[in-house]
């Protein structure tokens, strides 16, 4: 078995056949070095795993043919985590090669931070970036209106183990809100943070109105239940009113959006920021051609 690792990185994976080599690359070529990947196949179909071979020993690989679903995957890796932190990775994102790093030394001069995300990029399918993810830098910051959702981009997580363990996913999981559920249920006993650099490369396809439904009607459910079982009523009627609200305001505003993705979602990006996010994605992408 490798040496115990500082940083366990978690990335379940389900039918990433197109995606997953990047994310891997994105991982194997971070500049910090002691850390494990807990790898975890939810019982995907397209073969995606199919031949993989884990020839770094830091890789654990968890197959079992099971689909148990994205928040018993998570917990199972915090269960399974050796390191004094642990990591978020989605199977469709990019890391960018001092992600780790930074997170580790932020942490460790932050001991009262349990929490840290990073700023990120938004990409699509074929690299193009999109914009920057909201940047809220401080607890207080992100937390301002817990009614309203947490400005933290759940991949580009990292947080000390003994937290995880301490609050879990929930299961049966808060579909496509499991993250955002975490931290509402979390907030008010804990401190979270952003590192202010671009870290992360995150993807998301353009989304319809009509794809944003689920997940807000659950976080919608999230919200009402979590504040009313800490005595929070008016948090718990105001959250679960709020993404529902959301999606009439983006109905409202859908003549006036591109694709019939709500308008104004990204931060504008800088040149330089471009030009070094495509430096990160031709690295983990042989054959782009930006």
């Amino acid at each position: 078995m490798a040496p115990v690792p500082i940083v366990s990185v978690v990335l379940p994976v389900c039918n990433a056949r197109q995606t997953l080599p990047q994310a891997l690359a994105s991982i194997q070529f971070q500049t910090f070095r002691e850390w494990e990947l807990i790898l975890i196949d939810d019982g995907s179909t397209n073969g995606c795993m199919a031949g993989f071979v884990a020839l770094d020993d830091r890789i654990r690989v968890v197959q079992d043919g099971r689909n148990l679903g994205l928040a018993a995957r998570l917990n199972q890796g915090i269960d399974l985590a050796r390191g004094k932190y642990l990591a978020r990775m989605d199977q469709d994102d990019v890391a960018y090669p001092s992600r780790l790093e930074r997170q580790v030394e932020f942490l460790e001069r932050n001991p009262d931070v349990d929490l840290a995300g990073t700023k990120a990029i938004v990409f699509r399918d074929e690299g193009r970036p999109v914009g920057l993810f909201p940047f809220r830098a401080t607890h207080t910051e992100i937390c301002a209106h817990p009614w309203n959702g947490f400005y933290l981009p759940h991949p580009t997580w990292m947080g000390r183990i003994d937290w995880f363990r301490r609050h879990r996913y929930t299961v049966p999981e808060v579909v496509r809100a499991e993250d955002q559920d975490l931290l509402l249920r979390a907030y008010d006993s804990s401190r979270f943070a952003c590192v202010d650099e671009i870290l992360f490369g995150y993807r998301k396809a353009p989304q319809s109105l009509g794809s944003l439904w689920p997940a807000r009607i659950n976080l919608a459910r999230a919200q009402l239940r979590v504040h009313a079982a800490k005595g929070r009523w008016v948090y718990g009627v105001l959250g679960s009113m709020t993404p529902l609200l959301k999606s009439a305001a983006d109905v409202l505003r859908s003549p006036f959006q591109m694709g019939g993705e709500p308008a104004g979602r990204w931060d504008r990006l800088s040149e330089s920021e471009i030009g070094a996010w495509r430096r990160i994605w031709n690295s983990v992408s042989p054959g782009f051609n930006d």
